[in-house]
């Protein structure tokens, strides 16, 4: 028993010894050292074929195969920092501005298959000022490709239409149904829009805001030719005793004037219509213009007119007839009236000369 006492004794008095001292009391030990070093290398070294150069009995591990990742990764972000097209790059920012204002991606294939194609930069500037203007997304695109020509505008020249336009009382609110109808009120000359205002002001003697209603609801009226626009009117006040409170609700100056007089017309025929006297009384009692303008013509010829559609071609045809009679005899009247007036002056001139 003493004898083990002592000999734990001495085990705890043992001095731990270095790599070095190992090695020079166990020779094979150092080499072993060495071995196991040389392993550690080989287990952090990756060939190019993913194997290893160490002991068969070692196997790979996913861990080990860092190297093959790093260099992948080196290879991706390689391809990041090259060089990318300018033109491509702009276009796809367009696109993510034409995402985030709201239209969709249908939307956004439409705006840039408009032909021919505006630089991406001027489609973005078009695009987001007419939203500034209160027009949705889709009535957007309708506009667009309705008027391509509207992406060649600057965008200085659209924002000094729009403000002359709310000058006449058009806003944001209205604008939106004006463009939607008539588009060109962007790119028409302002002294052509000046025209219509000012027949419908001094010829027709609307108020300003009736002017401005009449252009809400009705904005074809600014393609029409101001002559045409203001005989329209007469034919409403004169002929049919239609005010002008009635001529702005009813839209009735978005109709053709063809239409109107075949469909007027046709009623006096049959005696269902009467031109107000001065005091804007009839003696029968005339169908609401709603009911004459705002309906199909087969509504119109089984409710309003009573009549057949054969009925009502027979007299479309008649009528058209005398229109073309009328407008040969106002020629030959004019050219008579020009001949008079020939003579006449040769006449003048002859008794001058004696």
């Amino acid at each position: 028993m003493a004898a083990l006492s002592r000999q734990v004794l001495d085990w705890h008095r043992l001095i731990p010894l270095s790599w070095a001292g190992i090695a020079r009391h166990t020779p094979h030990f150092g080499e072993q050292k060495r071995a196991t070093a040389s392993l550690l290398r080989k287990l952090t070294t990756a060939s190019s074929e993913g194997a290893f150069e160490g002991s068969p009995h070692v196997q790979p591990r996913k861990c080990v195969q860092e190297p093959e990742c790093r260099t992948s990764l080196t290879q991706c972000l390689e391809k990041q920092r090259a060089p990318v097209d300018g033109g491509s790059l702009e276009r796809e920012v367009v696109i993510s501005s034409l995402l985030d204002m709201g239209f969709t991606d249908v939307h956004v294939q439409e705006l840039l298959s408009i032909q021919p194609g505006p630089h991406p930069q001027q489609l973005l500037g078009i695009t987001s000022k007419l939203i500034l203007l209160g027009v949705n997304p889709e009535p957007v695109c309708v506009i667009l490709k309705k008027s391509p020509q509207l992406l060649k505008l600057p965008v200085m020249q659209m924002e000094k239409r729009s403000s002359y336009l709310r000058k006449l009382g058009i806003g944001e609110g209205k604008l939106k149904r004006v463009l939607y109808c008539c588009p060109e009120v962007l790119t028409m000359h302002q002294r052509d829009i000046d025209r219509i205002v000012k027949v419908l002001r001094e010829k027709c003697l609307f108020t300003v805001h009736q002017v401005t209603e009449i252009l809400h609801r009705c904005p074809y009226v600014l393609r029409e030719d101001p002559d045409e626009l203001e005989y329209k009117f007469q034919y409403a006040y004169f002929r049919m005793g239609v005010k002008h409170s009635d001529v702005v609700r009813t839209d009735f100056l978005q109709y053709s004037i063809t239409k109107i007089r075949q469909r007027h017309t046709f009623l006096e025929r049959l005696g269902r219509y009467q031109t107000p006297d001065k005091k804007g009384q009839t003696q029968i009692p005339n169908p609401l213009v709603k009911d004459i303008l705002r309906v199909s013509e087969a509504e119109f010829l089984s409710r309003t007119a009573c009549s057949s559609a054969e009925e009502f071609e027979v007299f479309k045809k008649l009528l058209a007839r005398e229109e073309e009679e009328e407008s040969e005899s106002h020629m030959s009247g004019d050219e008579s009236t020009s001949e008079k007036e020939e003579e006449e002056e040769d006449q003048d001139q002859e008794e001058e000369e004696l």
